[in-house]
This record gives C-alpha cells, structure tokens and sequence, in this order.
C-alpha cells in the first residue's frame, strides 16, 4: 500500500523519456474524449494482455474523499485487447498529465499497436491494486449505483461512464464491461428520482 494517493512525485522521478522529443500515449478512458492538452497527432490505437474496469476510486475528480466515484484502469489479461486513443506528445505535456492522472495513477510503458499498422512503445497511465484509490471489483448494481450518483470537481461519474461508451462506440469498439456497465446506469436513473 502507498501511503498517499498522489503519484504525481513517483510519476515525475521516471525518466523513460528523458532522451526523447516525442511520446506516444494511450489512453483508455476520459483521455479518449477529454484531450485538454498539445497534441501532434492521433490515431486509434489498441494494446494487448489488458482489460478496461470500472475498478479505480476518484476522488478528486468524478468523486470526493468521503464519496468517490469510480473510473477506469487496466488490468493484465493475457487473452484481452483494449481499444483507444493514442496521442503523439511533447515530454513537456507530461506534468499536465502527472496532475490529471494523480490519484494512484502509475506511468507504464506498453508496447502499441496504432491503426495504420505500426508497432510502437508508449505511456500508459495504470492504477494498479496497489494503491490506496483502488476498489476493484463490485457487484453490478452497486457499481451502476455508485456512478450514478458520485458527483465530484470534474462533474457526474455517469457522464464519466456516458463520454467513454460514445467513445468506444465511435472507436468501433466493443467493451462489454462499459457497456453492460452503462446500461445498469441508465437502469438505476430510470427507476429513480434523479
């Protein structure tokens, strides 16, 4: 266990990149529809042995402490393939991303395969096990519950789970976690006040 949720000093002490002009990132979740940084190019992308899950706690950007909402992190399986958005950057977008991504994320290198066909090494931002925010696995109503009604700095959670399955749909990809995950949602909202 850490003992802090903020990774953005373990982040910043990698030095993968120190020797490169040019980055390829992946991103697997609100970094497919939310892109508030410089990029120098796009393109769809995917990465094999890792599975999307609603499993990470946010609590500073679709949750708070005492309420965290929950967001996507990958999980190693062998057999899986998650589809996304990789972004060709500059090393100096790096301290934005190390601040988005700073509660209990880790950079990773994975190897990349973009749509045109090149292979590639690129940065990942993972929350594994390890860290203090993660709540992993729930039963399916409780998770639908918990985002339909985590509210945090960034917004609702669902509109969170919302942005990412438009997304994936517009990517041609199918994630059935996301989507049996956004149908339970809309479930919970329909039979209920909000």
């Amino acid at each position: 266990m850490t003992t802090n949720i903020n990774t953005m000093d373990v982040n910043q002490k990698m030095t993968h990149f120190a020797e490169r002009n040019e980055i390829w990132l992946f991103g697997y979740g609100s970094l497919i529809y939310k892109v508030d940084f410089p990029i120098l190019d796009q393109q769809p992308a995917e990465i094999r042995g890792w599975k999307r899950r609603f499993w990470q706690g946010s609590h500073d950007h679709r949750g708070t402490p005492d309420a965290p909402g929950r967001v996507v992190t990958l999980l190693a399986e062998p057999d899986e393939v998650c589809v996304g958005m990789a972004y060709l950057i500059a090393p100096a977008v790096l301290d934005h991303l190390d601040f988005r991504e700073k509660n209990g994320y880790l950079r990773t290198l994975v190897p990349m395969c973009l749509v045109n066909g090149v292979e590639t090494s690129g940065l990942v931002y993972i929350a594994t096990a390890e860290n203090e925010a993660f709540l992993g696995e729930a039963p399916l109503e409780e998770m639908a519950t918990q985002i339909a009604y985590s509210v945090g700095p960034s917004g609702r959670n669902r509109d969170y789970l919302f942005q990412l399955a438009d997304g994936l749909r517009q990517l041609g990809a199918d994630d059935s976690h996301v989507f049996v995950l956004e149908s339970a949602v809309r479930q919970v909202l329909k039979s209920g006040d909000d």
